[in-house]
Protein backbone atom coordinates (compact mmCIF):
# COMPACT_ATOMS: atom_id res chain seq x y z
CA UNK A 1 0.00 0.00 0.00
CA UNK A 2 0.86 3.74 -0.67
CA UNK A 3 2.34 4.93 2.62
CA UNK A 4 3.73 8.44 1.11
CA UNK A 5 3.77 10.82 4.33
CA UNK A 6 4.24 13.77 2.53
CA UNK A 7 2.66 13.28 -0.40
CA UNK A 8 0.04 11.04 0.28
CA UNK A 9 -2.37 9.82 -2.67
CA UNK A 10 -5.85 10.67 -2.29
CA UNK A 11 -7.78 7.81 -1.41
CA UNK A 12 -10.96 7.52 -3.58
CA UNK A 13 -12.77 8.65 -6.33
CA UNK A 14 -16.54 8.46 -6.51
CA UNK A 15 -18.01 5.95 -9.32
CA UNK A 16 -21.79 5.89 -9.06
CA UNK A 17 -21.97 6.53 -5.54
CA UNK A 18 -19.35 3.77 -4.50
CA UNK A 19 -15.92 5.01 -3.23
CA UNK A 20 -13.41 3.74 -5.66
CA UNK A 21 -9.84 3.45 -3.33
CA UNK A 22 -6.89 4.12 -4.94
CA UNK A 23 -4.21 3.17 -1.63
CA UNK A 24 -2.27 0.78 -4.13
CA UNK A 25 -2.29 1.07 -7.98
CA UNK A 26 -4.88 0.21 -10.04
CA UNK A 27 -4.15 -1.25 -14.05
CA UNK A 28 -6.27 -0.49 -16.82
CA UNK A 29 -6.42 -3.20 -19.65
CA UNK A 30 -6.58 -1.41 -23.07
CA UNK A 31 -9.10 -2.77 -25.33
CA UNK A 32 -8.38 -1.29 -28.57
CA UNK A 33 -11.09 -1.24 -31.26
CA UNK A 34 -10.01 0.89 -33.93
CA UNK A 35 -7.86 -1.52 -37.03
CA UNK A 36 -5.12 1.79 -37.32
CA UNK A 37 -3.64 1.42 -33.50
CA UNK A 38 0.12 1.80 -33.33
CA UNK A 39 0.20 -1.16 -31.60
CA UNK A 40 -2.26 -3.83 -31.21
CA UNK A 41 -5.87 -3.81 -32.13
CA UNK A 42 -8.90 -5.93 -31.59
CA UNK A 43 -11.20 -4.04 -34.34
CA UNK A 44 -11.49 -7.57 -35.96
CA UNK A 45 -11.53 -9.49 -32.82
CA UNK A 46 -14.83 -12.51 -32.72
CA UNK A 47 -16.92 -11.31 -29.62
CA UNK A 48 -16.39 -14.02 -28.08
CA UNK A 49 -12.47 -13.60 -27.99
CA UNK A 50 -12.96 -10.13 -27.14
CA UNK A 51 -14.53 -11.57 -23.63
CA UNK A 52 -11.81 -13.88 -23.35
CA UNK A 53 -9.69 -11.26 -23.56
CA UNK A 54 -11.18 -9.41 -20.58
CA UNK A 55 -11.67 -12.14 -18.73
CA UNK A 56 -7.90 -12.61 -19.34
CA UNK A 57 -7.13 -9.42 -17.86
CA UNK A 58 -9.62 -9.56 -15.04
CA UNK A 59 -8.14 -12.75 -14.27
CA UNK A 60 -4.37 -11.19 -14.35
CA UNK A 61 -5.48 -7.68 -11.91
CA UNK A 62 -6.99 -5.62 -14.60
CA UNK A 63 -8.82 -3.22 -12.33
CA UNK A 64 -10.40 -0.69 -15.37
CA UNK A 65 -10.72 -2.20 -18.83
CA UNK A 66 -10.46 1.32 -21.14
CA UNK A 67 -12.48 0.87 -24.35
CA UNK A 68 -11.38 2.70 -27.56
CA UNK A 69 -12.67 3.05 -31.40
CA UNK A 70 -10.69 5.50 -32.49
CA UNK A 71 -6.52 5.73 -32.99
CA UNK A 72 -4.85 8.96 -31.31
CA UNK A 73 -1.48 7.77 -32.59
CA UNK A 74 0.85 11.10 -33.89
CA UNK A 75 -0.90 11.96 -37.42
CA UNK A 76 -3.97 10.29 -36.65
CA UNK A 77 -6.79 11.30 -38.11
CA UNK A 78 -10.35 10.34 -36.05
CA UNK A 79 -13.06 8.49 -37.77
CA UNK A 80 -16.96 9.69 -38.09
CA UNK A 81 -19.14 9.72 -34.49
CA UNK A 82 -21.08 7.28 -36.11
CA UNK A 83 -18.24 5.00 -36.68
CA UNK A 84 -16.32 5.08 -33.60
CA UNK A 85 -19.83 4.55 -32.31
CA UNK A 86 -20.38 1.59 -34.53
CA UNK A 87 -17.15 0.05 -33.25
CA UNK A 88 -17.19 0.27 -29.59
CA UNK A 89 -21.09 -0.13 -28.86
CA UNK A 90 -21.70 -4.01 -29.14
CA UNK A 91 -18.45 -4.20 -27.57
CA UNK A 92 -19.11 -2.26 -24.58
CA UNK A 93 -22.96 -3.43 -24.54
CA UNK A 94 -21.30 -7.16 -24.19
CA UNK A 95 -18.54 -6.26 -21.31
CA UNK A 96 -20.96 -4.39 -18.96
CA UNK A 97 -23.24 -7.81 -19.33
CA UNK A 98 -21.03 -9.97 -19.30
CA UNK A 99 -18.74 -8.78 -16.47
CA UNK A 100 -20.74 -6.32 -14.37
CA UNK A 101 -18.84 -5.19 -11.99
CA UNK A 102 -15.28 -4.50 -13.54
CA UNK A 103 -15.00 -0.63 -14.04
CA UNK A 104 -15.31 0.31 -18.37
CA UNK A 105 -13.72 3.75 -19.21
CA UNK A 106 -14.39 4.76 -22.36
CA UNK A 107 -11.39 6.29 -24.73
CA UNK A 108 -13.00 9.02 -26.81
CA UNK A 109 -12.43 13.08 -27.17
CA UNK A 110 -16.71 13.21 -28.45
CA UNK A 111 -19.34 14.28 -26.55
CA UNK A 112 -21.87 11.78 -28.44
CA UNK A 113 -19.52 8.92 -28.25
CA UNK A 114 -19.30 9.69 -24.66
CA UNK A 115 -23.07 10.12 -23.84
CA UNK A 116 -23.67 7.11 -25.48
CA UNK A 117 -21.32 4.72 -23.70
CA UNK A 118 -21.89 6.26 -20.41
CA UNK A 119 -26.05 5.08 -21.26
CA UNK A 120 -24.59 1.83 -21.66
CA UNK A 121 -22.40 1.18 -18.64
CA UNK A 122 -19.26 3.26 -19.20
CA UNK A 123 -18.13 4.40 -15.64
CA UNK A 124 -15.13 7.02 -17.01
CA UNK A 125 -14.40 9.49 -19.51
CA UNK A 126 -11.30 9.27 -20.83
CA UNK A 127 -10.84 12.13 -23.07
CA UNK A 128 -6.97 12.56 -24.43
CA UNK A 129 -7.78 15.61 -25.81
CA UNK A 130 -7.13 17.60 -22.29
CA UNK A 131 -11.00 19.38 -22.77
CA UNK A 132 -10.00 21.11 -25.87
CA UNK A 133 -12.42 18.86 -28.55
CA UNK A 134 -15.53 19.19 -27.56
CA UNK A 135 -16.84 21.51 -24.88
CA UNK A 136 -20.47 19.49 -24.87
CA UNK A 137 -18.54 16.13 -23.28
CA UNK A 138 -17.73 18.08 -20.65
CA UNK A 139 -21.14 19.09 -19.72
CA UNK A 140 -22.03 15.19 -20.34
CA UNK A 141 -18.95 14.47 -17.63
CA UNK A 142 -20.74 17.24 -15.01
CA UNK A 143 -25.01 15.83 -15.76
CA UNK A 144 -24.14 12.48 -15.44
CA UNK A 145 -21.34 13.17 -12.10
CA UNK A 146 -18.87 10.42 -13.38
CA UNK A 147 -14.75 10.18 -13.12
CA UNK A 148 -13.11 12.19 -15.69
CA UNK A 149 -9.52 11.74 -16.80
CA UNK A 150 -7.83 15.18 -17.78
CA UNK A 151 -5.09 14.05 -20.05
CA UNK A 152 -2.25 16.91 -20.30
CA UNK A 153 -2.48 18.06 -24.35
CA UNK A 154 -2.50 21.42 -26.34
CA UNK A 155 -5.12 23.39 -28.01
CA UNK A 156 -6.32 22.57 -31.26
CA UNK A 157 -4.38 19.15 -31.39
CA UNK A 158 -5.21 15.53 -30.37
CA UNK A 159 -1.96 14.51 -31.04
CA UNK A 160 -0.54 16.19 -34.15
CA UNK A 161 1.24 19.40 -33.12
CA UNK A 162 4.17 19.50 -30.10
CA UNK A 163 4.46 21.52 -26.44
CA UNK A 164 6.96 24.82 -26.89
CA UNK A 165 10.12 23.13 -26.68
CA UNK A 166 11.55 26.70 -25.31
CA UNK A 167 9.30 26.11 -22.38
CA UNK A 168 10.16 24.44 -19.11
CA UNK A 169 7.73 21.02 -19.55
CA UNK A 170 6.81 19.85 -16.09
CA UNK A 171 6.36 23.37 -14.94
CA UNK A 172 3.54 23.78 -18.22
CA UNK A 173 2.23 20.67 -17.59
CA UNK A 174 1.50 21.74 -14.01
CA UNK A 175 0.30 24.98 -14.82
CA UNK A 176 -2.42 22.93 -17.58
CA UNK A 177 -3.10 20.84 -14.73
CA UNK A 178 -3.85 23.84 -12.55
CA UNK A 179 -6.26 25.77 -14.56
CA UNK A 180 -7.63 23.00 -16.32
CA UNK A 181 -8.78 21.17 -12.47
CA UNK A 182 -10.20 24.87 -11.20
CA UNK A 183 -12.14 24.85 -14.42
CA UNK A 184 -13.59 21.61 -14.02
CA UNK A 185 -14.65 22.11 -10.57
CA UNK A 186 -16.33 25.12 -11.16
CA UNK A 187 -18.64 22.97 -13.61
CA UNK A 188 -19.18 20.50 -10.48
CA UNK A 189 -16.46 18.14 -11.93
CA UNK A 190 -14.48 17.10 -8.66
CA UNK A 191 -13.75 13.21 -9.73
CA UNK A 192 -10.70 14.11 -11.25
CA UNK A 193 -7.67 11.49 -12.52
CA UNK A 194 -4.84 13.18 -14.58
CA UNK A 195 -2.86 11.78 -17.02
CA UNK A 196 0.54 13.68 -17.99
CA UNK A 197 -0.25 12.36 -21.67
CA UNK A 198 2.49 10.96 -22.29
CA UNK A 199 3.33 10.70 -26.04
CA UNK A 200 0.83 13.36 -26.56
CA UNK A 201 2.11 16.79 -28.12
CA UNK A 202 5.43 15.93 -26.91
CA UNK A 203 8.67 15.10 -28.12
CA UNK A 204 10.67 11.74 -26.72
CA UNK A 205 12.87 14.39 -24.55
CA UNK A 206 9.61 16.00 -23.19
CA UNK A 207 8.40 12.56 -22.24
CA UNK A 208 11.35 11.64 -20.47
CA UNK A 209 11.32 15.67 -18.54
CA UNK A 210 7.92 14.31 -17.02
CA UNK A 211 9.05 10.74 -15.89
CA UNK A 212 12.46 12.71 -14.51
CA UNK A 213 10.11 14.99 -12.46
CA UNK A 214 7.43 12.93 -12.01
CA UNK A 215 6.88 13.41 -8.26
CA UNK A 216 6.02 17.05 -8.71
CA UNK A 217 2.76 16.20 -10.28
CA UNK A 218 1.63 15.05 -6.87
CA UNK A 219 0.86 18.42 -5.41
CA UNK A 220 -1.96 18.98 -7.77
CA UNK A 221 -3.32 16.11 -4.98
CA UNK A 222 -5.60 14.20 -7.43
CA UNK A 223 -4.95 10.59 -8.85
CA UNK A 224 -2.32 10.34 -10.92
CA UNK A 225 -2.70 7.61 -14.96
CA UNK A 226 0.58 7.29 -16.93
CA UNK A 227 0.08 5.45 -20.36
CA UNK A 228 3.79 4.68 -21.79
CA UNK A 229 2.50 0.94 -23.17
CA UNK A 230 4.59 -0.05 -26.02
CA UNK A 231 4.83 3.65 -26.90
CA UNK A 232 7.26 5.76 -28.89
CA UNK A 233 9.02 6.98 -25.94
CA UNK A 234 10.41 3.18 -25.12
CA UNK A 235 10.95 1.73 -28.47
CA UNK A 236 12.45 4.78 -29.98
CA UNK A 237 14.78 5.28 -27.28
CA UNK A 238 15.75 1.43 -27.29
CA UNK A 239 15.94 1.35 -31.22
CA UNK A 240 12.59 -1.45 -31.31
CA UNK A 241 9.28 -1.45 -32.94
CA UNK A 242 6.43 -2.13 -30.55
CA UNK A 243 6.38 -5.47 -30.63
CA UNK A 244 9.81 -5.61 -29.27
CA UNK A 245 8.66 -3.04 -26.22
CA UNK A 246 7.13 -4.88 -23.34
CA UNK A 247 10.58 -4.92 -21.28
CA UNK A 248 11.55 -1.47 -21.45
CA UNK A 249 7.69 -0.84 -20.75
CA UNK A 250 8.13 -2.58 -18.07
CA UNK A 251 11.00 -0.82 -16.71
CA UNK A 252 9.45 2.72 -16.86
CA UNK A 253 6.41 0.87 -15.13
CA UNK A 254 8.55 -0.26 -12.00
CA UNK A 255 10.12 3.32 -11.91
CA UNK A 256 7.16 5.18 -11.73
CA UNK A 257 5.22 2.99 -9.38
CA UNK A 258 7.81 3.84 -6.91
CA UNK A 259 6.92 7.47 -7.63
CA UNK A 260 3.17 6.65 -6.72
CA UNK A 261 1.41 6.51 -9.90
CA UNK A 262 -1.99 5.71 -9.62
CA UNK A 263 -3.44 3.83 -12.75
CA UNK A 264 -1.49 2.21 -15.09
CA UNK A 265 -2.56 1.61 -18.74
CA UNK A 266 -1.44 -0.90 -20.32
CA UNK A 267 -1.78 -3.10 -23.15
CA UNK A 268 0.30 -6.28 -20.86
CA UNK A 269 -2.01 -6.70 -17.93
CA UNK A 270 -0.36 -9.82 -16.38
CA UNK A 271 2.96 -8.24 -17.04
CA UNK A 272 1.96 -5.50 -14.91
CA UNK A 273 0.72 -7.00 -12.27
CA UNK A 274 4.07 -8.74 -11.97
CA UNK A 275 5.15 -5.38 -11.80
CA UNK A 276 2.54 -4.15 -8.77
CA UNK A 277 3.45 -8.08 -7.10
CA UNK A 278 7.11 -7.48 -6.62
CA UNK A 279 6.64 -3.98 -5.65
CA UNK A 280 4.18 -4.66 -3.20
CA UNK A 281 6.64 -7.33 -1.26
CA UNK A 282 9.63 -5.03 -1.47
CA UNK A 283 7.88 -1.80 -0.08
CA UNK A 284 4.63 -2.66 1.79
Amino acid sequence: MYTDIINPLPKSINIKGTLFHFDTPKIMGIINLSPDSFYENDAKIRASDLLKKVAGFINNGADIIDLGGSSTKPNSVLPSAKEELKRILPALKSIRKNFPEVLISIDTVRNEVAQQAIKYGADIVNDVSGGFNDNHLLDTVAKNGCPYILTHNIDSSINNGVMDKSKNTIKEVIRFFSQKISELNKMGINDIIIDPGFGFSKNISQNYDIVKYFELLQILETPILIGVSRKSMVYKTLDQEAQEALNGSSILHAFLISKNTSVFRVHDVKEMNEVKKLWEVSFS
